[in-house]
């Protein structure tokens, strides 16, 4: 019975083999037709591969194996196959269908419209709304992204991509023109992912290995950004963008370099120009502008235009908020220009981002400046400068004494008689302490005049050190009083 039921599979499996080419074509085609049912569309694939060699000119085993295509996202090879389908049969419908819808993921408008128009013509049931939609809204966004592009509105085409992408997910055009706008806007890991994830895809895709070098060059690395531009141009040689951006690339790189050497020879008139002619180069260059605007600052306050310098620093903090080097240097500008809460502002800042002992201690001395300026300078009440000698002080404020005792203001109006005495109090107040060598050394030192002796300035009478002043002066004949106080002076004050 074993021996005779083995005879009788063998007999019935051999009446089952197809007996010519076609016949067993169209078995593999019903066989791949149950694994695609299943979703096993790489086994359905090789079957119907296997049915088209055998019957290479039967339109509906190239749909079939385009409709496998597609299923795997690999809508260029559907798309070829699709083709093949209507070169065959001109009339075959579903061939079109296949063709728009591989269109569709590829972001071929102009294919699209070809195949719409064509299944028109062949089945006017066809149901291709979502499809026409698809492309429409496609059409839309691709124009909008145009506009936006020329009006440098990169924000607007990274949506537009993400719409275009709504209708095509797979769409590998749509995901490099969105990862080369999000470099411009800065968003580079955005955009060197979308770029790797396609060259996982294609090694050779040229698009995707340009938007990886504008990467790198505005994340200023100039040098990997070279290599990356040289080998798109060694896959497409016609590649305009990346030839441009290499041109570009190149000419920021040698004028930056010159203006550098400049510099460092002591040229900095000629420093200062090719700084300036660098940053004209690719105003899109945030990284790069900005150590050209710090570099520019560096000259210009070796130029002593420290104000200059100030708003370059600004220039290259608000392409990067992060520069310690602008900070730093902006910081110190203020300083020179006695600026000291904007001084104290810019090192609060560098300590948030680096707080080193040497950070510390420019912010502890811009506060100490910063409270410093805050009090009475002395100095400038008495019109002298911060070194003046013993014999300059005196001589300032009998000068200024003279002009602002209140009897020379008897016939004033009160509110010019209270302003002159308030002048003469602080004048007064300028020479009690600068005229005293312990007072004047803590005075000089920053120290709080008002944490000494129950407040220093505060007991200071003006009217006394007017009195004291003038009487020693005629004791010692320093100074010729004759004639210096017409109708004289009672130094009473109210």
């Amino acid at each position: 019975m074993a021996d005779f039921g083995e005879d009788v599979v063998m007999e019935n499996e051999d009446l089952l083999i197809p007996k010519n080419p076609a016949e067993l074509a169209e078995l593999k085609k019903e066989n791949g037709n149950q694994l695609y049912k299943v979703k096993q569309y790489r086994s359905a694939l090789n079957l119907y591969t296997e049915a088209i060699e055998l019957c290479p000119d039967t339109a509906a085993y190239y749909s079939n194996r385009s409709a496998c295509y597609m299923m795997l996202n690999n809508f260029q090879d559907a798309l070829e196959d699709a083709r093949k389908c209507i070169q065959i049969d001109p009339s075959f419908s579903k061939g079109y269908v296949r063709i728009l819808k591989c269109a569709i993921a590829l972001g071929d408008l102009t294919t699209s419209d070809n195949a719409i128009k064509q299944i028109g013509q062949l089945d006017k049931n066809a149901s291709i709304n979502n499809e026409i939609q698809s492309v429409e809204k496609m059409r839309q966004f691709e124009t909008e992204a145009a506009k936006a592009i020329d009006k440098k509105d990169f924000r607007k085409v990274v949506y537009c991509m993400d719409r275009c992408l709504d209708e095509a997910p797979t769409c590998t055009r749509y995901k490099i023109t969105k990862a080369e706008y999000l470099a411009f806007l800065g968003r580079y890991q955005e955009s060197q992912e979308i770029a790797n994830n396609a060259l996982h895809l294609d090694k050779t895709n040229a698009d995707a290995i340009y938007v990886r070098g504008m990467c790198l060059y505005y994340e200023d690395n100039l040098d990997s950004a070279f290599n990356h531009f040289q080998q798109v141009l060694r896959l497409a040689p016609d590649h305009r963008k990346a030839m441009d951006a290499y041109k570009k690339a190149k000419e920021l790189k040698k004028t930056k370099e010159s203006g550098n050497e400049a510099y460092k020879n002591c040229r900095f008139q000629e420093a200062f120009a090719l700084y300036t002619e660098a940053l004209a180069i690719d105003p899109l260059n945030k990284k790069a502008n900005a150590k050209l605007y710090f570099n520019r600052a560096t000259v210009q306050h070796r130029l002593a235009k420290t104000k200059e310098a100030v708003d370059d620093c600004s220039a290259a903090l608000d392409l990067d908020d992060t520069y310690l080097k602008a900070l730093l240097r902006r910081a110190s500008c203020y300083m020179d220009l006695s600026e000291y809460e904007e001084a104290v502002r810019d090192y609060e800042k560098v300590c948030k981002l680096n707080k080193s002992r040497e950070h510390r201690k420019l912010l502890q001395d811009a506060k100490f400046a910063l409270k410093k300026s805050k009090r009475k300078d002395y100095y400038k009440i008495l019109g002298v400068e911060k070194n003046a000698s013993d014999g300059e002080i005196k001589k300032a404020y009998r000068k200024k004494a003279l002009m602002l005792h209140p009897d020379r203001h008897a016939n004033a109006t009160d509110a010019v008689k209270k302003d002159q005495e308030k002048k003469f109090k602080e004048l007064g107040e300028a020479y009690g302490i600068l005229s005293d060598p312990k007072k004047k050394a803590r005075y000089d030192s920053g120290q709080d005049m008002e944490d000494f002796d129950g407040g220093m300035s505060g007991n200071i009478d003006p009217t006394q050190v007017f009195q004291t002043f003038f009487s020693q002066a005629h004791n010692c004949n320093d100074f010729n009083l004759g004639g210096a106080f017409p109708g004289g002076f009672s130094f009473q004050f109210s």
